[in-house]
């Protein structure tokens, strides 16, 4: 089977010249998927009777269930664990906060980073999510939203995966969520959140013509202690992503967000924050302290009171810091918390 919703707009195109029509009909399946959220030939009714029988003979698209739905008590947000085609499972989350609603988009089925503080980490890597498996979690999203007359207000780029380890289809699928045949997002309302990938990093500003917001995840100074807790430091060190990032061709109203996850003991005292500002001195950023979630492999959140001096310090040196508030929390669906259980039973 191929499936229609693994290329891009061109190559839907090509691939309808292929077939021997018109490259508009490319188009046509282009915005039936992506402006319109459809995904069944027999609806795509300005193609004729005979083309959409001869689509259904050859093509077809990737069949991605919800199987389980959960929504917070404490603040409304809504986890989604969604099966794929080949029955791998990933989640992805509904954030509200007040009337913002973010999508939170997985990028591959588990991780090959290695953060130890993170849940996805205990999987490893499957696979990567193909183009129309990432961009099609918004449109449950909003499918799902749609019933109570709400849609997605932004998206974040920050579930299962780390998005630079599948920079191609990354790329492509904002592309489709940027077009306003497409999605249609502003690129204001769109953050890719990495590691640090720097080589990838880089790459990605050369190939969008319209970069995204960045955020960053650091979580620590220095690269030894980094790179105990995040073992893509080994490869990519801390002074290289710095350097890195303050040659980005960040547009002048941008600034790139820090994220900063809170871990009790390890990264919370005054003087890792003044570390943290002389690093960062000069450049265009704003800062998110993450309150770590307590979980059951074997870290705890910083206390409120180290969380607070350690904001104070940053914003005593100039910096905009911020303490991010830990959407989910209560249903697993916060920051480092996502894990697609694969039994089903298990998914409590």
């Amino acid at each position: 089977m191929i499936y229609l919703d693994d290329f891009s707009k061109q190559e839907l195109e090509y691939e309808m010249n292929a077939l021997g029509e018109k490259p508009f009909r490319g188009r046509q399946l282009y915005k039936w998927m992506y402006s319109k959220g459809v995904f069944d030939f027999h609806e795509m009714t300005d193609l004729s009777r005979q083309l959409r029988q001869k689509l259904e003979e050859q093509y077809g698209f990737r069949n991605i269930g919800v199987i389980e739905k959960k929504q917070s008590k404490k603040d409304g947000s809504t986890k989604l664990l969604l099966e794929l085609e080949d029955k791998n499972r990933i989640e992805t989350v509904i954030l509200k906060d007040g009337e913002r609603l973010t999508g939170c988009v997985s990028t591959q089925v588990g991780c090959r980073m290695g953060c130890s503080f993170c849940s996805t980490a205990k999987i490893g890597l499957i696979r990567n999510l193909k183009i129309g498996e990432i961009v099609r979690q918004i449109i449950i999203m909003n499918k799902i939203l749609s019933e109570k007359d709400e849609k997605l207000s932004n998206i974040v780029f920050m579930g299962m995966g780390e998005p630079l380890d599948n920079l191609e289809n990354l790329n492509e699928a904002i592309r489709i969520i940027l077009d306003e045949s497409g999605l249609n997002f502003s690129h204001r309302k769109v953050t890719v959140s990495t590691c640090g990938m720097t080589d990838e990093l880089n790459k990605m500003y050369e190939e969008l013509d319209s970069p995204v917001n960045l955020a960053v995840s650091l979580n620590f100074t220095d690269n030894e202690m980094r790179q105990k807790y995040m073992p893509v430091s080994k490869k990519y060190p801390v002074k290289s992503l710095i350097a890195t990032l303050k040659n980005l061709p960040v547009q002048k109203r941008k600034r790139i967000t820090i994220e900063y996850v809170m871990l009790k003991d390890i990264n919370d005292t005054q003087k890792d924050a003044k570390y943290l500002a002389e690093m960062l001195r000069g450049m265009p950023v704003k800062i998110n302290l993450i309150v770590y979630n307590d979980s059951d492999i074997g870290f705890d959140s910083a206390a409120e009171k180290n969380v607070l001096a350690f904001q104070k310090v940053l914003q005593d040196k100039g910096f905009s810091a911020f303490i991010r508030k830990s959407l989910g929390s209560d249903i697993e669906g916060a920051c480092g918390q996502l894990y697609a259980r694969y039994n089903k039973k298990t998914y409590k």
